[in-house]
């Protein structure tokens, strides 16, 4: 198959209309049809039942859509990655790394500095994300490196190195009559009326049916807990950015984070092999 053509079947798979695809991409309708149905006969299967009105995806669309998107994400990344290689041999060697908004502020400092000590250092480029976000980033080859947090980021596919293991807390409104208890467990905070758990965006960037807010990164939900409208529980070092009117609460049972450091697996770059050994002997 050619990328070509996988673009073009994952555009009609997505918009599920043959008109709307091909504005996506940019050409005539016919020319789409022509090498949908090329493909369809090449792999042998029909990949997408059509009618007058609708198009849906057959079982085999289906696969070939999640394997599609897949293989699209790496040329992509390909690309990107030989592009960054290029500057690199110019004399541009900086690092990206990418990390949540909010989350391992101090180890990330720690990290920086150490790094900026290291012989042959070179320029670290830092961006903050949104939840969820650092792992795409790193996988479609606009990041360098990452720090990832387990059990809520995948680190499949990576290289990584953990860096540091903690329990996680209950934050709370400063006044709540729970912020006054040593310890709650995980159904205590779960069983607030008043306190909703936030709701992330799943991978896709679509957000849970629930109760709670919608949050973005740990800054827009700490303000939204310090108002009154939501509890989280998060890994223990978010303590050092709370402010007065918040509580952090040992949650008892709660699975301990991982902060792990990670990269690609075909990574040959020395610099980016100092910033991992420099995050180890933190």
């Amino acid at each position: 198959m050619e990328t070509r053509e996988l673009r073009y079947f994952v555009a009609v798979a997505e918009e599920l209309h043959f008109g709307r695809a091909a504005q996506r991409l940019g050409i005539a309708q016919p020319p789409l049809s022509r090498a949908i149905q090329q493909l369809e006969r090449r792999l042998g299967v029909k990949l997408l039942e059509r009618t007058n009105r609708t198009v849906t995806l057959t079982e085999a669309g289906s696969v070939l859509l999640r394997e599609g998107r897949a293989a699209l994400d790496a040329v992509d990344a390909a690309e990107r990655r030989t592009r960054r290689a290029a500057l690199a041999a110019t004399g541009q060697p900086g690092l990206v790394l990418v990390t949540k908004a909010g989350a391992s502020s101090e180890l990330l400092s720690k990290l920086l500095d150490a790094y900026a000590a290291e012989p042959g250092a070179v320029t670290v480029d830092v961006h903050l994300c949104g939840i969820g976000e650092q792992e795409r980033l790193l996988r479609d080859g606009r990041a360098d490196v990452a720090l990832l947090h387990r059990p809520f980021d995948s680190t499949v596919g990576f290289d990584t190195e953990d860096l540091r293991t903690e329990g996680q807390v209950a934050v709370l409104p400063a006044g709540h009559p729970l912020a006054r208890r040593a310890g709650l467990r995980m159904d205590d905070v779960t069983a607030l009326p008043d306190l909703p758990l936030p709701r992330w965006p799943g991978p896709d960037g679509t957000y849970p049916d629930g109760p709670g807010p919608q949050v973005r990164d740990h800054t827009q939900l700490l303000q939204l807990v310090g108002l009154g409208r939501a509890a989280a529980v998060l890994p223990d070092s978010c303590r050092a950015h709370l402010n007065a009117d918040l509580a952090a609460v040992p949650v008892l049972d709660a699975p301990t984070v991982t902060t792990v450091i990670a990269w690609p697996p075909h990574s040959r770059s020395r610099a980016l092999a100092g910033l991992v050994r420099a995050a180890t002997l933190l």
